[in-house]
């Protein structure tokens, strides 16, 4: 298996470092084959390896590629681990990113950048194989930043663009002060084991959890607490988890492929699956837990209500990954990571699914975006109508699909956790992503009713064109949409209820809600028939309800409660204030500080005082100098004199 893990993960840096490097001499063609047979064979064989972890009963591998340095005791390497956790995250990543690329050669077919596309979001892929794989920090680290960096090219990649250079810099930006608390949480899992090792920190969990330290003097913190809380941090930035959620929505300046990519299958879900591969650790600190329960309930509700105000249709999509990225979160505070896997997993295909669709509906609009100019497009687009409506569906719970699975069981998860009864906690948390359901359904039909039915509001010009897009952009359109129907169905029994992560994944037995959870289960058919008995059933139903009778039969209604609420759709229309508060208050307030650093310090003190200041006052004593030189002998006589007459009175005073 060994030589397996090598190829998934070097086939896809392989084929980024051709299509980049060598992309004029291999072409336009050369370019996508080679990349996307890459990414195909990766996916082939991690698929393999599900397999036989799975079905063939092939056993969790540890593996050490090469030890890169070695300080003062402490081995920096490179490796795998490669289990169940891994098998399944290395299947989304690779699934979901050989359907992009496939999907780019449609998108980006007139991009002067193809070649440079290709070679990015190949190496975007080998990046989060990186990360996933990884059996140590400093991998882990090293996959982070490099999806990181690669997103940051990726959101620029039309870089001529005033917008597009300042939402790629913003995602750096955002996301250095989510890393810098994970390199603390890194350094602090370091100080108190020693080592960087996965296996050696989860074996000296315990005796980690039992140590305090001091932050500050007189306040000592559980070492634990702090170290889970720091590397939490890290995931609310790459997981975009308010307040740290601001870079994700300007993520849409980017090609829609990689809206598709950073919000499916790799940037965003990182910070989810670091935070469930860290179990053995966070199921150590209830603190820890509560902060990472509490950001996400937040999260989940708030952001999605952001959704229902949006027009640009990909910026619908974005507040939906936010949101649903909360529910996740949520999971994981609750304990059941396990569901939070679960949900990541669904959420990948019918996600990527919907901003694939909405690129389709870009393309077929010549790249108009908004939805309040579209409408009417199910007779134009029915193979866009029926994946989109079917990722919809996923999105907001409908019996039977993927996303009825893992939402409604991660949602009774929540009820059900150690949490209950528990005080604010609790109810902050489940209330959350139970009204969460309502507002998912709301603006997801609401984008789905304005974009497909209803009068048709674009050009003449526009609708003309309308016609069904390309085969290359279709196709990865029902690639996803089959897991997006039916993988819930088929995996939830083994991914939830019987154990299937093992030791990838510890909860402790007070914790462990999944376990309970699973005495009552009876199967997917009997969680079907028990759908409309449950409150989530009717939330969806009336948000999607709600949405039809608002957009489709009384678009009136939405005009005046805009009016009426002008005070609630402003608080939403500018984000809870969050950009002006970041861009206006700490940005400008930074560059306030530099400048009166510049104009006081640099410019007043140290130049015009200290440097400056010192040779001027040299130069006006010099012209008082040059003065007293006259070249008469009478007038030195004269000053002789004096001066030992003022010697000489000196003398005489002090005798």
């Amino acid at each position: 298996m060994y030589s397996y893990y090598l190829t998934i993960v070097l086939a896809p840096l392989a084929a980024a470092i051709v299509a980049g490097l060598f992309g004029k001499q291999i072409g336009r063609a050369g370019a996508h084959w080679i990349t996307i047979l890459a990414v195909g064979l990766s996916c082939v064989l991690s698929m393999f390896v599900l397999k036989e972890m799975f079905w063939g009963g092939a056993v969790a591998e540890n593996i050490h590629v090469y030890t890169w340095a070695v300080t003062d005791g402490l081995r920096m390497e490179v490796g795998f681990l490669v289990d169940r956790l891994t098998a399944l995250m290395m299947v989304v990543v690779t699934f979901v990113s050989f359907s992009v690329h496939i999907y780019t050669i449609g998108y980006m077919h007139d991009d002067p950048g193809y070649q440079r596309f290709f070679s990015y979001i190949s190496l975007f892929t080998f990046s989060m194989l990186m990360l996933v794989m990884s059996n140590n920090f400093l991998q882990l680290f090293f996959g982070w930043e490099a999806v990181g960096l690669v997103s940051y090219l990726l959101i620029g990649f039309w870089y001529k663009r005033e917008s597009a250079i300042f939402a790629n810099l913003k995602a750096f930006l955002v996301n250095r002060v989510g890393d810098f608390g994970f390199i603390l949480g890194i350094a602090a899992i370091v100080m108190f084991t020693g080592s960087l090792d996965y296996a050696e920190v989860f074996g000296q969990a315990e005796s980690v959890a039992a140590q305090q330290f001091e932050v500050f003097p007189g306040a000592p913190w559980n070492a634990m607490t702090v170290a889970c809380i720091l590397l939490f941090i890290g995931a609310m930035g790459k997981s975009a988890q308010a307040p740290l959620h601001v870079w994700l929505p300007d993520s849409m300046e980017g090609p829609t492929p990689i809206s598709a990519l950073i919000h499916a299958a790799t940037m965003v879900t990182a910070g989810i699956f670091m935070v469930a591969r860290m179990s053995p650790l966070f199921e150590l600190s209830e603190t820890a837990l509560a902060v990472v329960i509490t950001i996400g309930a937040i999260t989940a509700f708030f952001m999605g209500l952001l959704g229902i105000v949006q027009n640009d249709i990909k910026r619908v999509v974005a507040y939906s990954t936010l949101s649903q990225l909360g529910y996740m979160t949520v999971a994981l505070g609750a304990s059941a990571y396990s569901a939070a896997i679960f949900h990541l997993m669904t959420h990948a295909f019918f996600k990527a699914l919907l901003f694939l669709a909405a690129g389709s509906v870009i393309i077929a609009m010549h790249h108009e975006q908004d939805i309040r100019k579209m409408g009417g497009l199910r007779k134009y687009m029915p193979i866009t109508y029926w994946t989109a409506l079917i990722g919809s569906l996923a999105l907001i719970g409908f019996p039977g699909l993927s996303g009825f699975f893992s939402k409604d069981l991660l949602i009774e998860a929540v009820k059900e956790s150690h949490w209950h009864g528990q005080g604010a906690v609790y109810w902050i948390a489940y209330l959350s992503v139970l009204l969460g359901v309502f507002v998912t359904a709301l603006y997801s039909f609401r984008m789905f009713f304005l974009v497909f039915h209803g009068k048709a509001r674009m050009d003449k010009e526009t609708k003309s064109h309308l016609h069904e897009t390309p085969w290359v952009v279709t196709a990865p359109l029902i690639m996803l949409a089959i897991p997006s129907a039916i993988i819930g169905w088929i995996t939830v029994n083994d991914v939830l209820f019987n154990n299937y992560f093992g030791d990838a994944i510890v909860v402790s037995s007070a914790h462990d809600v999944l376990a309970h959870m699973g005495e009552s289960f009876h199967g997917s058919l009997s969680l079907l028939k028990h759908a409309p008995q449950t409150p989530v059933f009717w939330l969806a139903a009336g948000g999607v309800f709600s949405a039809w009778f608002l957009y489709l039969r009384r678009p009136d209604i939405p005009v005046t409660i805009k009016r009426k609420l002008s005070g609630i759709y402003t608080l939403l229309d500018r984000k809870y204030y969050f950009d002006d508060l970041y861009i206006k208050g700490f940005a400008a307030g930074g560059r306030g500080i530099g400048r009166f650093l510049w104009e006081k310090g640099d410019q007043l003190i140290i130049d015009g005082i200290i440097v400056n200041g010192t040779a001027r006052s040299v130069g006006k004593l010099a012209g008082v100098m040059r003065q007293i030189q006259t070249g008469y002998l009478y007038t030195y006589a004269f000053a002789m004199i004096i001066g030992l007459t003022m010697l000489l009175s000196w003398l005489i005073w002090f005798r």
